[in-house]
């Protein structure tokens, strides 16, 4: 017996064990598909039903997936996946681009390569369907798609010993009939899952200060089971937000002492039951802590001085970074790449930016300074390439690009350098500003004609390290202009 078939084989042990305890079904299908996901060497798996309509199909256990991913919109049955509504087992090799996907940008943004699903089969008649997620682009083997199927029996076995349609139905009834509402829907945006109220102002105060800070949240995303009795649950604990970019859990809390124990108590409880669970209580000044701790804010205020707006979240920057990542490891593949960067602003954006690109690379920086007076300056290359780059091909990555007269002049001293290939990536097109009509081969944001920093970015020196990207106030400019 080889390491895989005795992977399976105690996988199997292990999920016939859990599908014929007394637990409840909830815990009996999380377990399930956190066996089956380990057994498979997979990032993730779900387990889905069938809507009584066959239109839809609702999330019922999951593992190893982001709660931002499973509520990334309803999943129409006959768009997500659609053949295994006739019984076969799906193979996907790259989510991100195989039309049979519904969301290939949540795909993407979960780093999520390969899908393979298997349906769940109820006296003949298909229920739903179990299906698991791989990092690594992967061709499933017959004995994955034979495993996968077994693992779906069992979970057909388990469904139909505890009537779980009619547990559904009860458990679940609100929340199906919002995701049938939103069906005609390309993607679920965030707001939708926002609140038209919040149970306390403080829950208030501390989303407007992450919608500051452009931080994605859920309010109350999910429920966790604390106590049953004959599969009923009789408690359950409800966080008031989840961070998804900090994969955190959120309770607010008062100073009143009764609260907080009560509280502390449900969390052991949930800790203990889901020991994966990133969870904390906190009162005002333990968030604000939380998010100068990240970076986003003082501890001193709610802001960070200066900064009117954020414009781009540290989220939104590095999910932005892994897609021009992805695209330069596709039409680079088997060529001999250099990035050259212009310092210091580009430093932040050139070292994400190389984590995620899938070649061999060398980099290479260079430094320029101005020059003349207040109406007519000119650039000066005050550290040139260290190596030659005659022969290869070469990306120009830039923080900004707003006049292009630097760029212009810096591609045209390249160019003298005899490259196979001469591209420019630059985070930011700020084209409200610009003079010269610089080929952009790369984009990542269009911003408006402001002043920004953060991410590299700096004003007289400071607010480089901010981890996201905002607009100064113009008070600050103004006063600066003053002096």
């Amino acid at each position: 017996m080889d390491n895989r078939e005795y992977s399976y084989s105690q996988a199997f042990k292990q999920i016939a064990k859990t599908a014929n305890t007394s637990l409840p079904l909830k815990k009996v299908l999380n377990s399930i598909a956190r066996s089956t996901a380990k057994a498979l060497k997979s990032s993730g798996c779900t387990i889905m039903l069938l809507s009584p309509q066959k239109e839809h199909l609702d999330i019922i256990a999951a593992y190893g997936l982001s709660d931002l991913y499973l509520r990334k919109g309803a999943l129409n049955a006959h768009k997500s996946l659609r053949e295994v509504l006739d019984g076969k087992i799906v193979a996907i090799f790259d989510a991100t681009q195989d039309e049979r996907v519904q969301y290939p940008e949540a795909a993407d943004t979960e780093k999520i390569s390969s899908v393979l699903a298997a349906p769940l089969l109820q006296k003949g008649e298909i229920v739903g369907q179990v299906r698991i997620y791989t990092e690594e682009p992967r061709c499933f083997s017959q004995a994955d798609k034979d495993f996968l199927a077994t693992v779906a029996n069992i979970i057909a076995i388990a469904m139909e010993k505890t009537e779980l349609h009619q547990v559904l139905i009860a458990e679940h009834e609100e929340t199906v009939t919002k995701r049938r509402k939103l069906a005609d829907t390309p993607q679920l945006p965030s707001s939708s899952l926002r609140p038209s109220s919040f149970g306390h102002p403080s829950e208030e105060e501390f989303a407007k200060l992450l919608d500051f800070y452009r931080i994605e949240w859920l309010y109350e995303p999910r429920s966790f089971p604390l106590a049953w009795h004959n599969d009923k649950v009789m408690e359950m604990f409800t966080p008031d937000f989840y961070l998804p970019e900090l994969d955190l859990y959120i309770e607010l809390t008062t100073l009143k002492q009764s609260l907080i124990t009560e509280k502390n108590r449900k969390l052991r409880r949930l800790r203990e039951l889901y020991p994966e669970v990133n969870i904390k209580l906190l009162n005002k000044s333990d968030y604000l802590r939380l998010l100068a701790k990240y970076g986003y804010g003082r501890l001193g205020g709610t802001k960070v001085e200066g900064i009117d707006r954020v414009l781009f979240s540290h989220t939104q920057i590095q999910r932005r970074v892994r897609a021009l990542a992805k695209r330069i490891s596709q039409d680079y593949a088997e060529r001999q790449l250099v990035l050259v960067g212009i310092l210091k602003g580009v430093v932040c954006f050139m070292s994400d930016l190389m984590q995620h690109i899938t070649l061999p690379l060398t980099i290479d920086f260079m430094a320029i300074s101005y020059y003349g007076t207040d109406n007519e300056s000119a650039v000066k290359i005050t550290k040139d390439l260290d190596t030659s780059i005659a022969g290869l091909d070469v990306i120009m990555v830039e923080d900004i690009v707003d006049t292009g007269m630097t760029l212009n002049y810096v591609l045209n001293h390249l160019a003298s350098h005899n490259p196979r290939s001469l591209h420019v990536c630059t985070l930011l097109d700020k084209r409200a500003r610009r003079l010269i009509n610089v080929p952009l081969d790369y984009i990542g944001f269009e911003v408006p004609d402001e002043f920004v920093v953060g991410y590299g970015l700096d004003y007289h020196g400071e607010y480089r390290n901010l981890p996201f990207i905002g607009a100064l106030t113009p008070e600050l400019i103004e006063k600066e202009h003053k002096k």
